[in-house]
């Protein structure tokens, strides 16, 4: 994905998903956006439980809304976190960003200062497939 516009919708989409995460045990909010092969984007924030095993990623949020609106591959991602720093997908989630993308799309980490742009195969090198 080359369109700057697009990307920085992206990325803004994920900074306000941020906003709305609910984070009351670790603080840490998450906002994902990420681009459907339809052209839309699709948010998520973290949603945290007590059971902290039944805890929601905000990438898997945004990939299920997305899913849920009929799109099935993921073209670019962009995560946003309240610590300032990137924050690189969990485990978890970089596999479920494996099951919809290509091994070379574009995972967009923003920070307060800047951007870090990262390959999804960088990230998780041997997904699984079946």
């Amino acid at each position: 994905m080359d369109d700057s516009g697009t990307t920085e919708a992206l990325i803004g989409a994920a900074r306000a998903a941020m906003e709305n995460a609910y984070a009351p045990y670790s603080g840490f909010k998450v906002g994902a956006a990420v681009l459907g092969e339809s052209g839309r984007i699709f948010d998520g924030c973290n949603v945290e439980n007590a059971s902290y095993g039944l805890t929601v990623c905000a990438e898997r949020n945004a990939i299920a809304k997305m899913v849920a609106a009929g799109d099935r591959s993921v073209k670019a991602a962009a995560i946003s976190a309240s610590s300032g720093e990137a924050a690189y997908p969990c485990g978890a989630c970089r596999q479920v960003i494996a099951e919809f993308a290509a091994p070379d799309v574009r995972i967009y980490l923003a920070t307060n200062e800047e951007t870090v742009v990262c390959i999804l195969s960088d990230l998780i090198p041997h997904a699984f497939k079946l």
